[in-house]
């Protein structure tokens, strides 16, 4: 009886949103996709395995091509990429509000930089911009470049040769950079136990996520403990936001040795990005951390503030590098020539620094960069997002009425044949000089575009750079698994479905 008065409920409900707005829907009526069915809409069509999903989408966006509309329930989505209907949405400034799907992330990150619109955006990016100006970037090195060392050390201590499996390996030490860099505490310094906890419980609560967002009827009411995914989102949430209290509590107790002298000025017209008096770990650096806690002192956020950010970062800023660095190996490691040249000048760079990796020899390995940008284009970290505008917006060829939430679709952007020859094809070279020119400027877009792009974009770059120059400089790379054999799951990121390998073999060009 419950259940079919639910049902009932759940119908009265459809109609009343379905049918509230005829002028959305005859807008809505003219973009070409799937026929639905009564009540449901598209939702049947999405009613499959996860892992199917993905293959779902991309169908939709291939058979209806450049724009295709859905409906999940009483809902409208619009799927779009076509870099003339990317660029009208993404440099608007009119259209910044996250699409509905991230609201199934609040329960984790709340509104934070990722999930907030409005002001609180607005305030909170002007808070942490300063942590990626590039004069604090350089100051990241010597933590990235020790984590890199670790990196290879890690290989180096195995067999003359060996396969790894790369996606908990890579996410091992981004994870440890992200925490060193933009929090200021040594990783190896809390809990192995609750580092590892955390990484599973972040693959845990992205399956639950991608699964609710291709169901909105699934409110969050409904997550209660008394439902099993309501059990499962509750002992998630508890394992991640208890690592978020550790890392928040050893910081705080950092400054607190320090008596808070790190954390004055921050905010001030008068502060300066060049200065030295701030610290990482101990060592004088600024930390991202160490805004938001002078924020917190000067009144501009709070403590639930604070743990919004770091929850964010934490994890974007981990699990989108690692994942990127994931497929730059294979990339390199499938196409022989391209990994020699790349190590060829790497090993040039390197040897007039005596291996050592800093800024200067990040700005001169151009070539290693095109590759990276590559694998960047064919595999972009997060392969969607979204945006739900609140006024009526005119794309290219169709008007997307107000409160429609309309889905960016990265991946088959990179892969339009009409602005990328072979786009399945490994081709660095798409990124010499000669070959950006002209080329429509939001036809690769791996970081988003406009005022809500990826914060952290030139870290992740410098990033990957530095690990990716020390693994080509000490090890020669073999296919294992083969990208073109990968099956991909709709996630937070664009992750393989299956565990991936390659194969290190130890070079003599290592100090």
């Amino acid at each position: 009886m419950i259940i079919y008065f639910l049902l009932i409920l759940l119908g009265l409900w459809v109609f009343k949103v379905y049918f509230q707005n005829k002028r959305s829907k005859e807008l809505l009526d003219k973009i070409p996709g799937p026929p639905t069915v009564p009540i449901l809409g598209n939702l049947l069509m999405f009613n499959v395995p996860i892992e199917k999903t993905w293959n779902v989408i991309r169908d939709l966006n291939k058979n209806y091509y450049p724009i295709a509309k859905f409906w999940l329930g009483p809902y409208p989505y619009v799927s779009i990429h076509h870099p003339d209907d990317l660029e009208i949405l993404l440099s608007s400034t009119k259209h910044l509000e996250k699409g509905s799907a991230y609201t199934v992330l609040h329960p984790w990150l709340r509104t934070g930089l990722l999930t907030s619109s409005g002001s609180k955006w607005q305030q909170r990016r002007k808070i942490l911009t300063p942590a990626f100006h590039f004069k604090i970037l350089r100051k990241y090195m010597d933590i990235t470049n020790e984590h890199g060392k670790k990196f290879i050390e890690a290989l180096r201590t195995e067999n003359s040769e060996t396969v790894q499996s790369l996606m908990p390996f890579c996410s091992n030490y981004t994870l440890h950079i992200i925490c060193e860099t933009a929090m200021g505490i040594a990783l190896d310094k809390i809990d192995t136990k609750i580092s590892k906890e955390y990484k599973n419980a972040v693959a845990d609560i992205a399956n639950l996520i991608m699964y609710r967002v291709m169901r909105p009827y699934l409110k969050e009411w409904m997550m209660l403990p008394v439902w099993t995914f309501g059990r499962l989102q509750t002992q998630t949430l508890r394992t991640l936001h208890k690592f978020t209290k550790t890392v928040l509590t050893e910081r705080r107790e950092y400054h607190k040795r320090s008596d808070n002298k790190y954390l004055k000025g921050f905010h001030d017209d008068t502060y300066d990005v060049n200065k030295d008096d701030v610290a990482i770990g101990g060592k004088k650096k600024l930390a991202m951390l160490d805004l938001l806690l002078s924020a917190a002192q000067d009144g501009l956020t709070d403590d639930e503030g604070i743990k919004e950010e770091v929850d964010t970062f934490m994890f974007a800023g981990h699990d989108t590098t690692g994942i990127a660095l994931v497929y730059a190996i294979m990339l390199l490691a499938e196409h022989k020539e391209i990994q020699e040249k790349a190590r060829a000048e790497v090993i040039e760079v390197l040897t007039e620094s005596n291996g050592e990796i800093g800024t200067l020899e990040i700005q001169k390995l151009h070539y290693l960069e095109r590759c990276i940008k590559e694998s960047l284009r064919i595999f972009p970290p997060v392969s969607a997002l979204s945006r739900t505008v609140k006024e009526d917006i005119q794309l290219k060829n169709y008007v997307v009425p107000a409160g429609t939430e309309i889905g960016c679709h990265i991946f088959d952007l990179h892969r339009d044949p009409n602005f990328w020859p072979e786009p399945e094809k490994y081709d660095p070279d798409r990124f010499l000089p000669e070959n950006i020119q002209g080329r429509h400027p939001y036809a690769y877009i791996p970081f988003s575009a406009g005022s809500r792009n990826c914060i952290g974009q030139k870290f992740a770059m410098m990033e990957l750079k530095s690990l990716t120059a020390r693994i080509l400089y000490n090890f020669e790379l073999e296919p294992v698994s083969q990208t073109k054999d990968m099956k991909l799951t709709l996630d937070l990121v664009t992750r393989p479905l299956e565990p991936v390998y390659t194969k290190f073999i130890r070079i003599d060009n290592n100090n």
